[in-house]
């Protein structure tokens, strides 16, 4: 299961700093926004995908909606490598691909009620740490690998007999699909079923209950529960939007090109990834002594920080596109060519021969003209404090709501935890277009001070239910807080 989690994010990462360039690429009629849709569709069907995979998981072998979900991600990553080859809508079939690719992730739920249901309470937090640290690893190696194929190039290798073009962009996710392939294999070979109650006791059967029984039936804290999905919730989202932003941002405010920007993105998240990976192993320890929730809140004023530094403060202005627009043509341009496409406008600036590739914050974002720039020690200083937050806050998050939910029978842990999935994918859906569509119009002032506002109300939801955070066996006095 944790090879799976491992695959499931190396599956979804090692496209992530690229795919904003190759829709620039083969469909040049999207724009920033509908990027934001293209990093939503993952969500989307991962949300659709996961309750229904963990409902599966309840009444049959978890091998099935495993092995079933692990191959639509292949076929998916092959569709992927295809895109470019229509001649129109090309981007829409992007948005098919990356959606798909999503529905088979919805195996997440079922790893995740799967390591619930195999550890006692007192194995719980570290079995989630790992669970959550090989998930790390996979989108420190995800971006690795997208920096490694970046040496192929643009152009790449051809194979005219299939239609199959082998560059940067669809390289990573043709390993994807053999890494799926490699997953289905070891599905097979080496899962077994397994499962314990709270005390660490073997489960005999499915409606096996170990000495004295649980009420099935209203047992468990919902308003607990549902604090913790709309936690997950935020944590998720604020970390959607930092990913799905870094190369527009990056290219607007440094003038880096498609290829750069790929390229130092992958090297900074691969980095960030690298940090996450030790703190899920510090917050093992730590937990131990200072308990989950006092992590989680200082998890999320981290977040905080690091989104509240993105703000711009400084005078100067990012790079307007094109040398010419800058100085001469924006004080110039009516209402109407304002309306117009950039690509329009850039026509008119430049000779019909000229190739080079346009780098800076592009005129049609009107918020470039008077939006000072956000300097490159403010985003790696934010990266180094998200990379510290998110990751805190996302194991703590699914280790207080596995313990709240206790030895539920395995009916209600599955279907339970493919909602907490799927509320994790909404933010995702809703990140990137939240931030796509206010970074676009608005700017990056609006959309981290938004965000800023965002985490702030999370921190008082958090106070608010802060002593109901506790997990079952303790809330019943099975077992004392301290050994949880």
């Amino acid at each position: 299961m944790y090879l799976t989690m491992f695959l499931s994010s190396v599956g979804f990462s090692i496209v992530i700093m690229s795919v904003w360039p190759y829709l620039q690429k083969i469909d040049p009629t999207a724009d920033a926004s509908f990027l934001g849709w293209i990093i939503a569709s993952y969500s989307i069907g991962q949300m659709v995908a996961s309750p229904l995979f963990g409902l599966w998981s309840n009444y049959r072998p978890r091998r099935e909606p495993l092995v079933v979900s692990t191959a639509i991600s292949v076929a998916a990553n092959c569709l992927y490598a295809y895109v470019h080859v229509p001649h129109s809508h090309n981007k829409y079939y992007m948005l098919t691909a990356r959606a798909l690719v999503g529905f088979g992730a919805g195996n997440v739920a079922v790893v995740r009620s799967y390591i619930a249901g195999a550890t006692s309470l007192t194995e719980r937090t570290s079995a989630m740490a790992n669970t959550s640290a090989c998930q790390a690893v996979g989108f420190i190696l995800g971006p690795v690998f997208q920096t490694c194929f970046t040496l192929i190039g643009e152009e790449g290798i051809t194979w005219k007999l299939v239609h199959l073009q082998l560059n940067m962009y669809t390289a990573p996710v043709l390993f994807g699909a053999l890494l799926g392939v490699i997953n289905i294999i070891l599905i097979f070979a080496i899962f077994r079923e397994h499962r314990v109650d709270d005390m660490g006791r073997q489960w005999k059967s499915i409606n096996f209950e170990g000495e004295g029984t649980y009420d099935a039936e209203g047992s468990v804290d919902h308003v607990a529960v549902v604090a913790i999905n709309f936690l997950f919730f935020v944590i998720l989202f604020v970390f959607a939007v930092f990913e799905t932003i870094a190369t527009p941002l990056t290219m607007d405010m440094y003038s880096w090109t498609r290829k750069e920007a790929v390229f130092y993105n992958g090297i900074i998240l691969s980095v960030v990834g690298i940090e996450s990976v030790i703190v899920f192993m510090v917050v093992k320890m730590l937990s131990k002594r200072t308990g989950e929730r006092a992590i989680l809140h200082g998890g999320l004023l981290i977040v905080l920080v690091g989104f509240f530094i993105l703000l711009p403060w400084g005078k100067k202005l990012p790079n307007i596109q094109w040398q010419e627009l800058k100085n001469n043509s924006i004080p110039r341009t009516t209402s109407t060519e304002m309306l117009m496409p950039f690509w329009s406008l850039q026509a008119m600036q430049l000779p019909s021969n000229h190739t080079v590739e346009p780098v800076g914050c592009p005129v049609t974002q009107s918020w470039c003209l008077n939006t000072p720039m956000i300097y490159l020690a403010q985003y790696i200083s934010s990266d180094i404090l998200i990379g510290l937050g998110y990751p805190v806050c996302n194991v703590m998050s699914y280790t207080l709501y596995s313990k709240i939910l206790g030895p539920k029978p395995q009916v209600s842990k599955g279907v339970y935890m493919g909602w907490l999935t799927a509320s994790g994918s909404g933010a995702r859906i809703l990140g990137p277009v939240f931030v796509s569509q206010i970074y676009t119009h608005l700017g990056p002032r609006w959309a981290f001070s938004l965000i800023c506002g965002v985490v702030v109300v999370s921190l008082l939801l958090l106070e608010i239910v802060y002593k109901r955070l506790i997990a079952f066996s303790v809330r019943y006095g099975r077992m004392q807080e301290e050994n949880c």
